[in-house]
């Protein structure tokens, strides 16, 4: 019991403040509940705190043994992804779904002049339905917008070429209030039709910029034109068409009986999702963790997950779409790897949830097993960085001034990946003259490295320097005064790009973004940019206040503090009678002090 306690406790401590489904699940593996959420890990906490006072809920929870979740991209896609999990596992603690409780689509029906209009049950007669949508209002928008944008008819007439040639129809109502065109009538050809069809299209797929583009033209013609009513209405179009950009991006109806395979690596392990839609709806989201046994590729994993998990859900699917291309066969079963549009979509949904699988596991090590969580990152960073051992110990450098004044720089320290603050160092530069990064760089890496063998003080596994080629070229002169190129990996990072620099290496290493080796490498140029900018900021502070009291041999910055508490100004110390500058610093200090002020108001000096 405890142990599964401390479990929950890990679990909803890694949880994201994400959109998306969570699932309590009890020691049979059942589903007790599924809900969604704006933010997972607010909303599942909630269930385990000490406020909870409905019966029904703390008799739930005391079964929970796991949570699981699923990402999604927004609230809205949340409730869909909810309404299709419960429909289809039907938990014993959430309200049971009617059939007839189902989201809406819009259709663009399979006719002669298609008709477009909102529809809950879907029909299998040819049509394009597009959807769900989250509410009948959001979709209802939708619907109103390509109304105003492009009028299409609402009647059920059959518009046959003959029965419009004989004249069958005549001119209804929605024609004389500007809702329709009259193909009826012939008085809007098939062609200008179907284009006006297209362009709606594009409205509920999202395809949007075209359509804002227009809006904001017309918008702006009519402002021009001192014609604001009109402009306000176009305006009005636009916020409408921004707030509600079609359909929801879960799953489309046309998307029918699909797996979906993707998968995420890191140094160790293979995170491998799987998605299982059915008429067009997420119904199963699952994700195992592989070790990795030599140097496998992610095709690898995904030969030995895809069979297995298909067997294990009794998947019959006959198309799969994957994140990587797979070599293998299986009778009667398409395999696919999307790029672009809906398809690829569910591909990105899949790896965001790998993804988020493996943080979630990471987190654990890292509360539970924190130096493994440690020894974890640094293979990685050796692996990232072609380091012949471990970077437990990373020192980053970095330079500031204001057009030559002031120069200064900082060095800190990251020990297992975190900041060191008791071993940050500060430097004023001493030897170099004017606004030289480069030359600043090399006598500030020679100090730090020649103290460092003069103590006998341990060196880094790894040096950073914040700059390119040029400011890497000059730590790597102080180094080899030292003796030391050669011994410690030292790379530099290039601001704009992220890029990585190695000695001898004309091409730089662009790591993925989302790589925790860059994370920490930028984290460590950050807080020595931070540091080296705020002892530039004292050294300007300082240069700022100096007064003249700072000059007077024999008097020290402590006294200048008595001098200035007791006086406030120089003015005042200067016009202070020698008893009361005896006063304050005594006989001997007030001389001195006496004897500098005579000195310089003599005539000649």
């Amino acid at each position: 019991m405890a142990s599964n306690i401390t479990h929950i406790q890990n679990l909803l401590k890694s949880l994201p403040n994400s959109p998306g489904v969570y699932q309590h699940i009890d020691k049979d593996g059942g589903i007790l509940y599924i809900g969604k959420a704006k933010d997972l890990k607010k909303r599942v906490s909630s269930y385990f705190s000490k406020s909870v006072t409905s019966a029904r809920i703390a008799v739930m929870v005391k079964k929970v043994v796991d949570i699981r979740t699923i990402l999604t991209d927004s609230e809205g896609d949340a409730l869909l992804l909810e309404n299709n999990l419960i429909k289809e596992h039907q938990p014993r603690y959430n309200i049971n779904l009617k059939d007839d409780k189902t989201y809406p689509y819009i259709t663009i029906k399979n006719e002669r002049f298609p008709r477009i209009f909102g529809i809950r049950n879907v029909v299998r007669d040819g049509s394009e339905y597009y959807g769900p949508y989250p509410s009948i209002k959001s979709m209802k928008a939708v619907l109103e917008l390509i109304k105003q944008m492009y009028p299409t008819r609402t009647c059920k007439y059959v518009l046959s070429e003959e029965n419009i040639e004989k004249r069958k129809y005549k001119l209804c109502l929605e024609f004389h209030i500007g809702n329709c065109k009259a193909p009826c009538e012939d008085l809007q050809d098939e062609q200008d039709y179907n284009a006006d069809i297209d362009a709606a299209r594009k409205i509920i797929k999202g395809q949007l910029s075209e359509v804002k583009k227009h809006l904001k033209q017309t918008m702006h013609d009519h402002a021009t034109a001192l014609e604001f009513e009109e402009a306000q209405r176009y305006k009005e179009k636009l916020q409408a068409l921004e707030k509600y950009t079609a359909k929801s991006t879960v799953v489309g109806y046309s998307m029918t009986n699909i797996d979906v395979f993707s998968v995420s690596m890191d140094t160790e392990y293979g995170y491998v999702n799987y998605l299982k839609i059915i008429e067009g709806a997420i119904v199963q989201s699952y994700t195992v963790e592989m070790k990795k046994k030599l140097e496998e590729d992610p095709e690898d994993f995904l030969h030995i997950a895809i069979p297995k998990i298909r067997d294990l859900f009794g998947s019959t699917s006959k198309r799969v779409f994957t994140s990587h291309q797979v070599k293998f066969e299986l009778e009667g079963v398409e395999f696919g790897v999307p790029q672009i549009g809906e398809k690829r979509k569910l591909i990105e949904l899949s790896l965001k949830n790998a993804m988020y699988y493996r943080q979630e596991k990471l987190k654990n090590i890292q509360i539970v097993d924190p130096e493994r969580h440690v020894k974890r990152i640094m293979t990685q960073m050796k692996a990232d960085l072609r380091m012949p051992v471990e970077p437990r110990h990373l020192e980053c450098f970095d330079n500031s001034n204001m057009q030559g004044t002031h120069p200064a720089s900082a060095c800190v320290v990251f020990k297992n990946g975190k900041p060191s603050k008791k071993d940050y160092r500060k430097f004023n530069i001493k030897t170099v003259e004017g606004p030289d990064d480069y030359a600043s760089m090399e006598e500030v890496v020679y100090r730090r490295y020649k103290r460092l063998q003069e103590d006998g003080e341990p060196l880094p596994n790894l040096i950073v320097i914040d700059g390119g080629k040029g400011q890497l070229g000059a730590a790597l002169k102080a180094l080899e005064l030292l003796g030391l190129r050669g011994k410690i990996t030292i790379i530099g990072i290039a601001k704009r790009l992220e890029e990585l620099y190695f000695p001898g290496d004309p091409y730089p290493l662009h790591l993925d973004k989302r790589s925790e080796s860059l994370k920490i490498i930028q984290q460590a140029r950050d807080e020595a940019h931070r540091f080296s900018l705020s002892h530039h900021r004292d050294l300007r502070s300082k240069g700022a206040y100096k007064s003249a009291l700072d000059d007077i041999k024999g008097i020290g910055p402590e006294s200048i503090k008595l001098l200035m508490r007791q006086f406030k100004s120089v003015k005042n110390v200067k016009s202070a009678t020698p008893e009361e500058l005896e006063d304050c610093l005594g006989s001997r200090k007030s001389k001195i002090l006496l004897n500098h002020f005579n000195t310089i108001e003599q005539p000649g000096n």
